[in-house]
């Protein structure tokens, strides 16, 4: 062992020696306990311990700490070293409360009283420990305590610069906790102030206090835009040697120079000033001219320190979007990036490139370096390179070169890497439907990717091509006649199957004059895939077969005879077996015009805009590029009166089994981006607004929709019950074009409801991406009849922003969980005189919100969840329900009477149940809903 030197502390190296000796884990712990007893005693023995043995123990106690092990004691003696005005002894002191010290801790307030007694120190190495103590903590207790002292320290003309930038990073910690710590008025420029200080270190750290501060409220702070302009424009015009202290390896400040540029982007326009703007444009170009100059250097921290700069500043040009000459330099600049020899300098090129494939002022110049992209989709060894290379191609995409990129895909798509052909498969089809002129280019496109990377094929491109064709009479007959090749390769995906068994259900005839490709051929072809498929695709198949009955009559015993083979036991699946059954008997019983109307072919679909662009999002967010949005081709969305026979199965709900997608509904528009809601009923409350929208006394009759929305986030709701059992899942919506940080739902109810209402819910991941949704899982149980309902409070951050917060009532009223109850009239009035006591029966007249809409009051009782009984009350205009309430204690019968006046525009609603708090919950419940 090294001998101890200077103020070293030899005790603690012979400690430390030892437990590195230790050869076992029972012996570490051994002579832990040992060093435990001995420190413990001299703590607490008569004789009075100086500084240095207190530092010595307690640096003991730390260590021991460090190896995992439990402190119980030794924290009075650490404070005790703060008050000591040897360096050494108060480091410890501070080191030790930073690590093991709890802001609950009965010592907080000494503690508090020793920091204070630092800051106001003369000595500014005691000012320091403290102010990185108070920063190592950190906690909302420290802000508030120290919230005057740390301002007034970082602007104090008496305060030395050293000070000054601890105070500086102290304050960006503390407001991180608690932003309410910063004092606004006149502080506000003299926080600004500081960029204009002269001692580097001092505007360094304050760069990074105001970017925090800007970014909560960028219009106070607005005025550092031209001080940070002019302390960029002396720094970048400067001389190495003007700044000795502050270069690195021949860069002047580049850590500053990038704080003040990434400050910059914080405002677009930066600002309306055209003198300072001009400074800045002039700050800029310098940036670039000084890339072009050969380096100063050839070491590594010369080549990282300059480019760190220039890619900040690139970033900034793209960040204003304004200026054309600087962003075709820009471009300019990162196109020589892409030969360099370094990995990390070609991968950043390709991100910033992607960025300014977006501005139309540099698009086509970007367009230029086209080749030497291609090139790296297909020769980087790194697959994140080749990630971002395709990520290029797809932004720099247009009508002039679409159909060299996408060919250029489809080719690098058979020797990709697994982990990026779905997004690859995603980009493709993109970029296929929104610039096709020809759509039998499509759907070559659509069949090749298929062919290649089946297994990476989403059912949302294969259900967009069979949309395209439907909507289009000039490509059908081309689609027919290519999808029909490509079925008599020996390997076919089944994806192929499945394209291939709808298009030629509805447009064989088109292709059935060839001999080639006869009826009996086609099915034949078809039917060879058939034992090699799922389920669901031979499900399909089977609507194909009898699509194949109306268009072809002369096959029609053949594939009766398939019918029949699998309507009985020989087919396992019951879903396969009820199809094919139905199918024969309807091609039995079905007159041929009959067959005709049922089996004709399936009408145009109206247009919407399609999925696969939010399903790229959602898979990549952040990363797709606003260019390649498909604003122009529309998705069609089904026609609900449409009666033709489904290629899908008709029992099944899941969305995946449903063909076109058709579950799947239009994607939110809005300014900030594109979402897709997963919520099925909601088609007409999808449009983004510019308030907030809580739909929380609608689901009172309703199980599904839209819950709450506002600019920033939507909220939907799918939910089920049964008996007292419940499930809610929430689907949380990112409608900005930024992460939400800090995400957390957290549930309030009150104690003795939550013994009624059992509720429990599942966490989500802290950041929802930009663009898009997330789910969480709801469970309730109903163990006893309760009033109210549970509250959910949201809260984030959008980017390094304010925190949003906002509170929901969770659709969970207790008449979730009625079943409705069929009765007769005598059984009713019975019913209903029994529960004549006066804690039974709750009654309120009430004014009609709207003209009387009888009709919709019944339709709301339905949606209640009890059962509306006709023909009971003597009036017909009077509606009566009944329904029981099941709780896991007992059910609850409950009958409704709701009584409308036409001539005064009134309601009287008469409750009646076996529990009081039922009856008084039911009655609010449904008062002024009317």
């Amino acid at each position: 062992m090294a001998p101890v030197r200077g103020d070293g502390m030899r005790g603690l190296a012979v400690f430390i020696s030892d437990i590195r000796n230790c050869k076992s884990k029972e012996a570490e712990i051994k002579r832990i306990n040992k060093e435990l007893a001995n420190i413990r005693s001299k703590f607490r023995g008569d004789k009075t311990l100086d500084g240095y043995q207190k530092k010595k123990y307690v640096c003991k106690l730390l260590f021991i700490f460090l190896l995992g092990h439990d402190i119980d004691f030794g924290h009075m003696e650490a404070v005790n070293l703060l008050s000591s005005n040897k360096y050494s002894e108060k480091q410890i002191g501070y080191l030790f409360i930073s690590v093991l010290v709890n802001t609950n801790s009965d010592l907080i307030k000494l503690i508090i009283q020793s920091i204070k007694n630092d800051l106001q120190s003369r000595n500014p190495i005691h000012v320091n420990l403290a102010l990185q103590c108070i920063a190592n903590i950190g906690s909302r207790d420290m802000a508030e305590s120290f919230s005057n002292e740390i301002p007034k320290l970082l602007v104090s003309g008496d305060t030395m610069d050293v000070v000054k930038q601890s105070a500086a990073l102290c304050l960006l910690r503390l407001f991180r906790t608690c932003p309410e710590i910063i004092p606004g008025g006149e502080w506000t420029s003299r926080i600004i102030h500081l960029l204009n200080d002269q001692h580097m270190g001092v505007v360094t750290a304050a760069t990074s206090l105001i970017d925090a501060l800007v970014k909560k409220n960028p219009d106070e702070y607005k005025g550092c835009v031209s001080l940070a302009v002019s302390r960029l424009s002396r720094i970048v015009t400067a001389s190495y040697t003007d700044l000795q202290d502050y270069t690195y390896y021949f860069v002047p400040a580049p850590w500053l120079s990038v704080k003040l540029l990434r400050l910059l982007q914080n405002y677009n326009p930066p600002t309306e000033d055209p003198g300072v703007r001009g400074r800045l444009n002039e700050c800029l170009e310098t940036i670039l001219n000084k890339a072009q100059e050969p380096p100063k250097s050839k070491k590594v921290q010369h080549s990282n320190a300059k480019n760190a700069v220039l890619f900040e500043a690139i970033n900034l040009i793209i960040h204003n979007d304004s200026e054309a000459n600087l962003l075709v330099r820009a471009c300019n600049q990162l196109g020589q990036f892409l030969s360099n020899r370094e990995t990390n300098l070609r991968y950043l090129a390709l991100e910033s490139m992607c960025h300014l494939a977006t501005s139309e002022f540099s698009h086509e110049a970007v367009k230029k370096h086209q080749e030497v992209v291609i090139l790296s989709m297909k020769m980087e060894k790194d697959v994140s390179v080749r990630q971002q290379a395709v990520d290029l191609l797809y932004a720099m995409c247009d009508r002039s070169n679409a159909e060299e990129i996408v060919q250029e895909m489809l080719n690098y798509l058979e020797t990709a890497d697994y982990s990026i052909r779905e997004e690859m498969v995603l980009k493709v089809a993109i970029l296929a439907e929104k610039y096709a002129t020809d759509f039998t280019w499509y759907v070559d496109v659509i069949l090749n990717l298929i062919r290649i990377a089946g297994d990476y094929v989403s059912e949302e491109v294969w259900y967009r091509v069979i949309q395209i064709v439907i909507n289009r009479e000039e490509v059908q007959g081309y689609a027919a006649k290519t999808v029909f090749e490509a079925l008599q390769a020996p390997a076919c995906h089944e994806n192929m199957v499945k394209v291939g068994g709808y298009i030629l259900g509805e447009f064989g005839n088109l292709i059935a004059g060839d001999s080639r490709s006869a009826p009996m051929v086609q099915f034949k072809l078809l039917h060879s895939k058939y034992h090699l498929c799922s389920s669901m695709t031979r499900a399909l198949l089977l609507s194909t077969y009898i699509k194949f009955i109306n268009l072809f009559p002369e096959i029609r015993t053949t594939i009766q005879d398939v019918f029949r083979q699998h309507s009985n036991l020989r087919s396992a699946d019951a879903e396969l077996q009820q199809r094919a059954s139905e199918y024969l008997q309807l091609s039995i019983v079905a007159s041929a015009d009959v067959l005709a109307t049922v089996l004709e072919e399936m009408p145009s679909f109206p247009e919407r805009e399609s999925s696969i662009l939010a399903v790229l999002k959602k898979k990549k967010p952040g990363r797709v590029p606003e260019n390649a949005e498909i604003r122009d081709s529309k998705s069609p969305v089904p026609n609900q009166n449409n009666t033709q026979v489904n290629h899908t199965s008709a029992n099944n709900s899941n969305a995946t089994s449903d063909l076109l997608g058709l579950s799947t509904p239009p994607a939110l528009q809005s300014q900030q981006g594109t979402l897709i809601d997963v919520l099925s009923d909601i088609y007409s409350t999808t449009n983004g607004t510019s308030g907030s929208i809580n739909n929380a006394k609608k689901f009172v009759f309703k199980n599904n929709g839209v819950l709450f929305e506002n600019d920033l986030i939507q909220i939907g709701v799918k939910s089920e019950f049964k008996q007292n059992l419940g499930r809610l899942g929430l689907y949380y919506g990112n409608k900005t074009q930024t992460s939400l940080q800090n995400f957390t739902p957290v549930l309030q109810w009150p104690a003795e409801e939550s013994t009624k209402l059992i509720v429990q819910i599942k966490p989500v991941e802290p950041t929802l991406e930009a663009g898009a949704q997330i789910q969480q899982l709801i469970t309730a149980e109903c163990v006893d009849s309760y009033r109210d309902t549970p509250s959910l409070q949201v809260s984030f951050r959008v980017g390094g922003g304010q925190i949003q917060k906002f509170t929901i009532k969770l659709p969970l009223t207790v008449n979730k969980f009625f079943e409705p109850t069929e009765m007769n009239g005598e059984s009713f009035f019975a019913r209903w005189k029994n529960l004549g006591g006066e804690q039974q029966r709750a009654q309120r007249v009430f004014k009609a919100q709207q003209p009387l809409d009888l009709a919709g009051a019944r339709n709301k009782l339905t949606g209640f969840g009890m059962q509306l009984l006709d023909g009971i009350d003597p009036n017909p205009d009077n509606m009566v329900c009944a329904g029981i309430i099941h709780t896991q204690l007992h059910q609850v019968g409950c009958l409704l009477r709701l009584e409308p006046n036409k001539q005064a525009f009134m309601f009287r609603l008469t409750i009646r149940s076996s529990k009081e708090t039922v009856t008084s919950e039911i009655c609010e419940l449904l008062a002024d809903q009317f």
